[in-house]
């Protein structure tokens, strides 16, 4: 093997025998290229630029600490990821046919979008929901409507995942009681509640609780879950909402460890032994268009992870120490502009997750810039995924671009980057404490600000939008929701008041507040809750009046 000495003397001869000569003819596009992280991108990768590098150190084997080539030994060689398609809108039936046709054409999971009344707490009939009931997500109000949201999807085979957070426990709770109607035990039932509020304060907004509370309900589900619902993923801690308010890789990497370290020292604090949960959390992150940055950052985030719950936690367990990940595609790279050019966008980023070693992906649809995707865009979305495993080769082999001279330099300057973001989070008090002082924030809106100058400038082309660009008539082949079924859904959970038991609803929510007041675990009591057609606005608004609501600080 050469001495990186002796290559960087020949890479320097090279520079001025070959390089030097063709700049004087032909200068390079700019003077600088860079990643989206800020990571110079050099003209050319030797051994040179990894020389440090120790593969049983760095990189090892699949399924084995660090992880940084996959968290299993055989990878898509034995099944490929979960194909997952997120949808939700309307009413709970016409998410409910949107389910059975995607499953019918080779959807291996569900992922389920709520509307904004269910994600902030509201039933459907609250002043506040109005124009706003079953428009991003589905209207979910009562069991009723989760009846009939898995009406015909047998939960003991298919795999839910649910974006849900400030109200997620309420949400587990309809899916196992309707999970309880079916037939099938708990300890078979698979899938995933998102889960995860600190995000929410970082960098989207539907929290309902300040964080103390928050973290309460969250690290009650991980205690519930672990002894009742041991296959269900209690978390989905996501950098893709960080990644969509406008960060860099690095900082979706660090801000979203930094979040898992929280709910880890949160459940270590409510007296969980990190191996009782350490192996359900999963994580949640973005695949945006720098193809090779995306692969580097999830085999960093898949190391450092390791390296954090055996060094910092102390724990024991290597599926304690793996970060398994769904991944979608990016939102915030899609355009109204010329909606063919998002399904190639989209191609690339799925390829990346796959290559980067996802466990389970959603692929963006091309119109959803306009609108919620329609069926044959959301069939196309699928497809996508379909011809990434089936014909392109990428799943053939496991982390096919390890020993890359660019992408493990990549990976080990992600890591590095990330690693010094964790430092100052830690020097603030945590993550929680950084939140409170507008940290992580401040940092994102920095990174955002900055790339939208880029745009503009045409330092960063958008193809489409500032350069290429056509006048086009707008799409008229959009999914729109019938504003009637507002009213209609405003009507069902009204009737599902009238018709329970008021004595036995009311009951409930009694017993809610008092377990809320103390310490129980509130699982028990929330499912309760919904077995007796307790809403879930009136199950929020319980734990309102006892927790209070959030209302963050504004500077002045």
């Amino acid at each position: 093997m050469n001495d990186p000495r002796e290559i960087d003397e020949a890479r320097a001869a090279w520079q001025a025998r070959a390089v030097d000569q063709t700049l004087k003819k032909s200068p390079e596009r700019r003077e600088r290229f860079e990643t989206s992280s800020g990571i110079e991108v050099k003209r050319l990768y030797t051994p040179a630029d990894v020389a440090g590098h120790d593969y049983l150190r760095d990189a090892g084997f699949p399924g084995e600490y660090p992880f940084a080539r996959g968290v299993q030994p055989t990878m898509y060689r034995g099944r490929f990821w979960t194909m997952r398609q997120y949808a939700g809108f309307g009413t709970a039936e016409e998410s409910n046919r949107r389910y059975h046709y995607l499953l019918s054409q080779g959807t291996t999971g569900l992922s389920v979008a709520f509307d904004l009344p269910t994600q902030m707490g509201l039933d459907s009939d609250h002043a506040r929901a109005v124009g706003e009931v079953g428009r991003v997500g589905v209207a979910i109000d009562s069991l009723e409507d989760m009846e009939r949201l898995l009406h015909g999807i047998p939960l003991d085979r298919v795999s839910t995942s649910m974006t849900i957070n400030a109200t997620a426990a309420i949400l587990l709770s309809l899916y196992l009681a309707v999970a309880e109607q079916q037939g099938v035990p708990w300890d078979k039932v698979n899938g995933t509640i998102q889960n995860d509020v600190l995000k929410e304060y970082i960098a989207r907004g539907t929290y309902i609780y300040p964080p103390g509370p928050s973290m309460r309900i969250i690290t009650d589900v991980f205690a519930f879950c672990t002894e009742r619902v041991p296959n269900w993923n209690t978390i989905s801690i996501s950098g893709y909402h960080i990644r969509e308010a406008g960060s860099t890789a690095a900082q979706e990497v660090a801000f979203t460890l930094a979040n898992g370290i929280a709910y880890v020292e949160a459940a270590i604090a409510a007296g969980q032994g990190v191996d009782d949960f350490a192996s359900r959390l999963s994580f949640f992150f973005n695949v945006h268009n720098d193809f090779f940055e995306e692969i580097a950052k999830f085999r960093a985030a898949r190391r450092l992870w390791a390296k954090i719950m055996r060094e910092r936690f102390a724990a024991r367990q290597p599926k304690s120490w793996m970060l398994r990940f769904h991944s979608q595609t990016a939102g915030s790279t899609l355009t109204a502009q010329q909606p063919d050019n998002n399904v190639v966008r989209v191609t690339v980023q799925a390829l990346a997750a796959v290559i980067g070693g996802t466990q389970s992906l959603h692929t963006n649809s091309r119109d959803e810039a306009l609108a919620l995707p329609s069926e044959s865009s959301a069939k196309l979305a699928l497809r996508t995924q379909q011809v990434v495993a089936y014909e392109s080769g990428a799943a053939d082999t496991i982390d096919p671009l390890a020993g890359s001279y660019y992408v493990e330099s990549l990976t080990d300057e992600i890591q590095r980057r990330a690693e010094d973001y964790l430092a100052r989070i830690d020097k603030i008090g945590g993550a929680v404490r950084a939140i409170e002082a507008g940290f992580q924030a401040r940092e994102i809106q920095n990174a955002a600000y900055r790339f939208q100058q880029d745009v503009e400038k045409k330092k960063e082309i958008v193809v489409g939008v500032n350069e290429f660009v056509e006048s086009e008539a707008a799409p008229t082949d959009i999914l729109r929701i019938d504003p009637r079924l507002e009213e209609e859904q405003k009507a069902r959970v009204r009737a599902v008041r009238a018709r329970r038991d008021a004595q036995r609803a009311a009951t409930a929510m009694e017993a809610l507040d008092r377990a809320a007041a103390g310490r129980d675990n509130l699982m028990p009591f929330l499912i309760e809750a919904v077995r007796r057609c307790v809403t879930l606005g009136e199950i929020s608004d319980v734990l309102r009046r006892r927790f209070d609501e959030y209302r963050p600080q504004v500077a002045v």
